[in-house]
This record gives C-alpha cells, structure tokens and sequence, in this order.
C-alpha cells in the first residue's frame, strides 16, 4: 500500500524549492499531522530555476493520481505514488515534485 502524504512531509521541487505544504483537511490524521489532498496546491518557495536569463521558479504544486477510494470531503488522499506538477506563476509544469519522506500509519477520526 502506498504512504499518505501528510503536512509534516518534505517535497521539494527539482530545482531545489521547498514546498509550504498546508491542507483544508482535519478529518484525516496520519501519525497525527493532516493528510494531502488532492486539491490542496502547495507553494514551493526558493527554487532557483532560470531558463537563460529569465527566472522562473516553480510557485506551487499541482497533484494528479491522488487516491480514488480514500477520499476526504470528495477529494482524494495525496500518496506517495501520486505525481506532483511543480508549476510556475503562469501554470507551466517545470518537473515533478520530490517526494523526500513519507509515513504509513493512518489514524482516521
């Protein structure tokens, strides 16, 4: 089974940029710190990517292949295996985000 991903995680973006991870949920408890959703879009800040002479970092996280079965409020659970878009300001995917950690023990209330 794939680990949930929870605010205590530690993903960064390709570049180096470290992800502000937060959530909208409080129902969901893994080891006691609040599970990813799917429509949660984290930030990611100090990613140093330039493309020539422009810079331009990655800003925020855009999750696909979250949990289909383990939803909370009708999203679904970030995991593990789930792909985080590392994204610009203008919304252009830059990479895949870095997944540096990850727990398995789920407490549900």
């Amino acid at each position: 089974m794939s680990s949930i991903l929870t605010i205590d995680n530690q993903i960064q973006c390709p570049h180096g940029g470290m992800a502000i991870l937060t959530t909208t949920n409080s129902a969901l408890l893994v080891d006691g710190s609040p599970a990813l959703l799917a429509t949660d879009l984290p930030e990611i800040v100090g990613c140093p990517f330039i493309v020539g002479v422009v810079y331009l970092p990655c800003v925020l996280i855009e999750w696909t292949g979250a949990a289909e079965m383990l939803t909370v409020d009708g999203s679904g659970v970030v995991l593990e295996t789930s792909i985080g878009l590392c994204c610009n300001a203008a919304g252009a995917p830059q990479g895949v985000a870095i997944i540096n950690d990850a727990n398995p023990e789920v407490d549900a209330i």
